[in-house]
């Protein structure tokens, strides 16, 4: 009879500290490079570990977060960068970063976290689970202040600024700017444990709270608008629309009324008013644009319709594809692919369990104990779908009042 397996093996290996630190001298100068940012090394680590919570604004700032600390940090990630096969694999086993499950309470991450404190680790987490599509620290889930209080360590809150004017979640280019990273505060354990889950909430949202619309700074970029579509929908004169861009212009193709970025983030109507001086104020109408929507009006006609690639994720294997390029159709109350043909696949809002936007441009429908990812092209808007689906669940909890659409 074989000996059975043991299950709890140790969460950090010496190999992760090996890792980082080879990792820490390339990163370190592409970083510089790259995003011209300022990483301050937090010189009150004295080898101590801590919960670092950061605020999330580009694609890169784990590694600015690490190299702010000595040693291996621990990062929760979502389920998307385990399900990549090989690929997946082989980052598993350099830096064994905690998996997590977008937009539901993962009791399995939590477990991890506690495991790897116990061992000694750093554990790093971005509260929002979302990068920054408005230039300002979004929306953080409540359940953090308990998840701090559970671990019991340190709480380093770190922030990063300038991120979003060198390179937003919505462009592929990174302009020439200035950014800014480093622990802004340390809550001890015996500062926080006396305070209510309510009170730590706010002390951190309002640490990490970060609002970049603003002309304080210049970042120059032949192309910086473009993409933008990938964030905005809705027209503040024709309602619902779709977007193009090319190097600074963005444009409504409805009214064809083209805007401006400039270098200091700034919207300016070409030849008209535009309402919106910055981006975040163009999200903050768009979200207050969708909290009004009667979505019955929709069921019957599709708000918006795509070509997206579908696949299906095989959570902490692999994708598999179902179909190159899918005829996507947005509407009140559900997501259909593929229309009035032998493939149409309906994606009900009333048994959908989340829609999540991943990246730039995925969206994952978590359907029927399933993942299905939609990937368009470079210019698709998988915001919308999160939006839409959220502002559906309010209404049918009767929450209608509710402003949150997902992130």
């Amino acid at each position: 009879m074989k000996a059975e397996k043991k299950t709890d093996k140790k969460w950090m290996k010496f190999r992760h500290r090996v890792v980082r630190n080879i990792l820490f001298f390339f990163l370190s100068i592409y970083s510089k490079l790259k995003y011209r940012i300022k990483i301050e090394k937090f010189k009150e680590q004295n080898g101590r570990q801590y919960l670092i919570l950061f605020n999330h604004q580009t694609a890169f700032d784990q590694f600015f977060v690490g190299m702010s600390f000595k040693g291996p940090v621990y990062y929760l990630a979502s389920e998307d960068l385990f399900s990549n096969g090989f690929v997946s694999s082989i980052i598993r086993y350099l830096v064994a970063p905690i998996p997590i499950k977008k937009q539901t309470t993962d009791i399995k991450a939590i477990k991890t976290c506690i495991k790897v404190a116990k061992e000694g680790g750093t554990i790093a987490i971005a509260p929002e689970g979302n990068r920054t599509y408005s230039g300002k620290t979004e929306y953080m889930n409540p359940s953090i202040a308990y998840m701090a209080k559970k671990l019991g360590l340190p709480i380093a809150l770190y922030r990063i600024e300038g991120g979003y004017g060198v390179q937003p979640r919505w462009s592929d280019v990174v302009r020439k700017g200035k950014m800014r990273s480093y622990v802004s505060r340390v809550i001890e354990p015996e500062e926080y444990m006396k305070l209510s889950n309510d009170e730590l909430f706010a002390l951190i949202e309002k640490e990490l709270y970060v609002n970049e619309a603003n002309s304080d700074n210049i970042f120059k970029h032949k192309r910086r608008a473009e993409y933008l579509e990938r964030a905005v929908y809705v027209c503040p004169f024709c309602g619902l629309s779709k977007f193009t861009t090319q190097n600074e212009i963005i444009s409504c193709t409805t009214c064809k009324r083209e805007i401006s970025y400039g270098e200091n983030t700034e919207l300016h109507g070409v030849g008209f008013d535009f309402p919106f001086l910055y981006v975040n104020d163009w999200y903050e109408y768009q979200k207050s644009f969708v909290n009004k929507l009667d979505l019955a009006e929709y069921n019957d006609a599709p708000m918006f319709t795509d070509k997206a690639r579908i696949s299906e994720v095989i959570v902490y294997e692999k994708k598999v594809l179902l179909e190159k390029e899918a005829d996507i159709a947005l509407y009140g109350n559900r997501i259909v692919i593929n229309e009035g043909t032998e493939t149409e696949m309906v994606f009900s809002f009333d048994i959908v369990g989340a829609v999540t936007v991943l990246g730039r441009n995925k969206a994952n429908i978590y359907f029927d104990g399933k993942i299905y990812q939609l990937k368009g092209d470079k210019s698709f808007n998988a915001l919308k779908y999160v939006n839409i689906y959220n502002r559906y669940i309010n209404i049918v909890k009767g929450d209608e009042n509710v402003e949150f659409l997902g992130l």
